[in-house]
């Protein structure tokens, strides 16, 4: 069945690019609503923007969302992931800002207090996007590839200079939980060559060592070190599970990334979209909602060094 927060969930922070104060609430909404931002601070005009891939812009540091009337809502993917992971179909996300608050850099603010409050199951079915065929895109710094799948399982490759990242890869099933307890708690990441280029270029401006790992050759300069040894990559995988959560339904498929970031996916999904035969969206059963990555998961799972 489909699922909504069971009550309001509230969050105050700053924008990690905009440095701004922002309040966010996570409010219960009926069934085949769709995951909705909805800008409070926008008295007039069209203030709601469907979490959807075809109200996403190019931005190359977060995931944006735009609707017609030029409302938008940036750095949305750490809530989706939260969303997506815990199961959770359904929602109003009212925010007095453009940017969602940045928090500790990962998901597991999100995933903490949607599972302290609890889901609630709705009078309808689960509908899910399921791959039947492979379709990739490519950009002069990476690609992405989605391709058929039971459940969800990502497989993601990385590649930095810096030797505090250096190269990872990770694979993953997502069923069961494991975004909570291996994606969740990993943080945003950069290196501390670019922060004054970001900050120039007027990005970042809410950065900070609490809300992002920050790194500068083989050293981690964010007090506490990693949470994970490979933290950046499981990152890069939290990320792509928001991005792929704005098909509007839960993907059957198998994702991988070599290098990609929020634009890859983006691009992979309108790719998905305009291949009438390479999916197919059917109403999910029993055996297929237990694979979903929010199935059956329980406050018990969010790792303990979160």
């Amino acid at each position: 069945m489909q699922t909504t927060v069971q009550s309001v969930v509230r969050f105050s922070g700053i924008g990690l690019h905009t440095g701004m104060p922002v309040t966010i609430s996570i409010c219960p909404a009926p069934a085949n609503h769709g995951i909705v931002f909805e800008r409070t601070d926008i008295r007039l005009g069209n203030a709601r923007i469907p979490a959807l891939f075809d109200y996403a812009e190019h931005s190359p540091l977060c995931t944006m969302i735009v609707n017609e009337a030029g409302a938008s809502v940036s750095t949305v993917e750490h809530v989706m992931a939260a969303l997506a992971g815990c199961g959770v179909h359904n929602a109003l996300i009212r925010i007095d800002g453009p940017e969602a608050p940045v928090l500790d850099g990962s998901a597991v603010p999100f995933v903490r207090s949607i599972l302290a409050t609890g889901v609630k199951e709705l009078d309808a079915p689960i509908r899910v996007i399921e791959v039947l065929s492979t379709v990739e895109v490519h950009t002069a710094q990476g690609w992405a590839r989605l391709g058929p799948g039971k459940g969800l399982t990502m497989d993601f490759h990385i590649d930095f200079a810096d030797k505090a990242i250096g190269k990872q890869s990770k694979s993953l099933d997502l069923a069961n939980g494991a975004f909570v307890r291996e994606l969740s708690d990993s943080r945003t990441f950069c290196r501390a060559s670019d922060v004054e280029a970001m900050r120039a270029a007027g990005k970042a401006l809410g950065g900070t060592m609490d809300n992002a790992v920050v790194v500068d050759g083989d050293t981690v300069l964010s007090p506490g070190g990693l949470r994970h040894s490979d933290e950046a990559v499981r990152h890069k995988m939290l990320d792509a599970l928001g991005d792929l959560a704005l098909a509007g339904m839960p993907v059957l498929g198998h994702y991988e990334g070599h290098k990609a970031g929020h634009t890859l996916t983006n691009m992979l999904l309108r790719e998905l979209f305009a291949t009438p035969d390479g999916y197919r969206i059917r109403e999910c059963d029993a055996a297929m909602a237990a694979r979903l990555p929010g199935a059956g998961v329980t406050a018990h799972e969010i790792p303990a060094v979160a």
